[in-house]
């Protein structure tokens, strides 16, 4: 199977390494830059709580005078798998959602234990800090990373493509889409697609390619891409 790839290289290598194995042919276009940005440098001892909604806001964070034993809270088992690498003990992992992820919040820290801190990008796909903030909690977002449209793309690249179109894509946020819609724009590849299958992580995120005509359209969490291909 030809299976499209779109978030960046450092965050595909490891499907890419495991879709080969299992004999698929992989193409891979990052939709998105990412690049740091400066912040603010906190007094971390002041938060009782961690929360992380994207494995990026993890690697962009100094968090050499940030205890390791923190409760810390990820939006799914990509951003938890993440947490754990750079030494964070107690770690609570929703399924990828964000709804879930603040349920799972609401049940294992009380408002009254005190201040939660909120790393994230700087567009959100969901306001969980005003959620949270609205029934009671005392939290501080601390922004750490901006995300751009990738606009240059390899020609040669391209060309290929459409020359031997991916049966499945996957698209892991509104974000991305948007720029997935530019290309297939951009590129006048629309009519292409049509025996292509959709993977998006949310109704959100496919909303935007509804446009484009699919074969299929799929929702999943991270984690599920390869039990996704079995659905096909």
């Amino acid at each position: 199977m030809h299976i499209l790839l779109t978030r960046p290289l450092e965050d595909s290598i490891e499907m890419i390494s495991k879709f080969k194995s299992l004999g698929h042919q992989i193409s891979h276009i990052p939709l998105l830059n990412i690049e740091p940005v400066e912040y603010n440098q906190n007094d971390f001892n002041d938060f009782k709580a961690i929360i992380f909604t994207s494995a990026n806001a993890i690697k962009f964070l100094d968090i050499k005078n940030l205890d390791k034993n923190i409760l810390c809270f990820c939006v799914g088992s990509a951003t938890e798998k993440k947490a754990r690498s750079v030494g964070f003990q107690k770690v609570v992992a929703a399924d990828g959602n964000v709804t879930n992820l603040k349920e799972l919040i609401v049940q294992n820290f009380n408002s009254s234990y005190g201040k939660i801190l909120y790393v994230s990008g700087e567009i959100l796909s969901s306001d969980l800090d005003l959620q949270l903030i609205k029934i009671g909690y005392n939290l501080k977002r601390l922004i750490n990373y901006k995300t751009y449209h990738n606009e240059k793309f390899d020609e040669k690249f391209v060309e290929q493509l459409k020359l031997n179109m991916p049966e499945l894509v996957y698209v892991y946020s509104q974000n991305s889409a948007i720029s997935f819609l530019n290309f297939i724009k951009n590129y006048q590849s629309e009519s292409l697609w049509m025996n292509t299958n959709l993977m998006c992580i949310s109704e959100k995120t496919s909303s935007i390619l509804n446009e484009i005509k699919w074969k299929k359209i799929f929702l999943f969490n991270p984690g599920e891409e390869e039990f996704l291909l079995y659905k096909i």
